[in-house]
């Protein structure tokens, strides 16, 4: 349905993203510079990108109650965004991004209290006027909360990062069963072993979203195989978020009405910008943005 809401569960965290020539050895004191500070978060990533896609975008989370939660709310809330939220007692997932001057990044993760919504607190989230669900399966409560997406007659998609199916895919199989949209990148694919699109696919997947990194992405279904890629490609600054600003805004446009092939371009693009600036949420672009930089790269 066109203009619907998305609804997006998951974490939260503060991104650090800091500078430095090389990674230093043993004992050795290396000064840094701290590029970027912002709030970030795989599934908070996504609905940013969702937002700055024009899609209507809910986020439900769980912070820490100490300082900088409010302050990284407030910096969602700004984009338009509702979040749902409430505090817990301890700290707010901190994230801190090791980027060299090529652009490898290393990240460290402190999960906090906010790396997933807990159960008793999603049993009690409301899916009136949601029809779509965006998850990442870092908590239990995620199971009851496709549970609920399935009752309400919602779709969902699942952001498979490498972590969350450490142990293999079977525990994951009643979720993956029905999703409308998996979101795979280059290393979730790898771990999933030999053909891993129709892997997801057989386990009842509806279509499956693969980063491919500057070769864009593919979306593919049972009937379909959908490519797109960026002609013009930035200098790579940061790939934070990238993927997520994919998924986001991928969403966004499905949302609006657009069709598949047109929504995973404009997602390409948005996450072909986001690389060549610095962190993850301050590099999402505006469609305007967007717009433009379609433009030069037909020129």
């Amino acid at each position: 349905m066109a203009g619907g809401k998305a609804l997006f569960v998951g974490d939260i965290s503060l991104d650090t993203t800091v500078q430095l020539g090389y990674i230093p050895q043993p004992d050795e004191k290396l000064h840094v510079k701290i590029d970027n500070e912002s709030a970030g978060g795989v599934i908070s990533n996504a609905a940013l990108a969702c937002r700055m896609a024009e899609g209507n975008a809910v986020l439900a989370i769980e912070t820490g109650d100490d300082l900088f939660a409010d302050s990284l709310l407030a910096s969602l809330a700004q984009s338009g965004i509702k979040i749902v939220s409430r505090k817990m007692p301890g700290r707010t997932c901190r994230a801190i991004v090791l980027l060299e001057p090529h652009g490898e990044k290393r990240l460290l993760l402190e999960p906090g209290v906010s790396l997933y919504p807990s159960l008793a607190w999603i049993q009690s989230l409301s899916l009136q006027g949601i029809d779509w669900v965006h998850t990442a399966v870092y908590g239990e409560g995620a199971w009851h909360l496709i549970g609920q997406a399935r009752q309400a007659g919602c779709r969902w998609s699942l952001d498979l990062e490498p972590a969350t199916f450490s142990d293999g895919l079977a525990p994951l199989h009643p979720l993956l069963d029905g999703a409308e949209t998996v979101f795979c990148n280059q290393r979730s694919l790898l771990q999933l072993g030999d053909n891993p699109v129709q892997r997801l696919l057989d386990l009842g997947v509806k279509s499956v979203v693969s980063t491919l990194g500057p070769r864009g992405a593919s979306y593919t279904s049972a009937t379909e195989t959908i490519e797109a890629r960026s002609p013009l490609t930035p200098e790579i600054v940061d790939t934070t978020g990238a993927g997520d600003c994919l998924a986001g805004w991928f969403i966004g446009r499905i949302q609006a009405g657009d069709p598949v092939a047109a929504a995973l371009g404009e997602a390409v693009f948005a996450a072909t910008i986001s690389c060549g600036r610095a962190g993850a949420q301050p590099s999402y672009p505006t469609r305007k943005q967007l717009a433009e930089f379609r433009q030069a790269s037909l020129r």
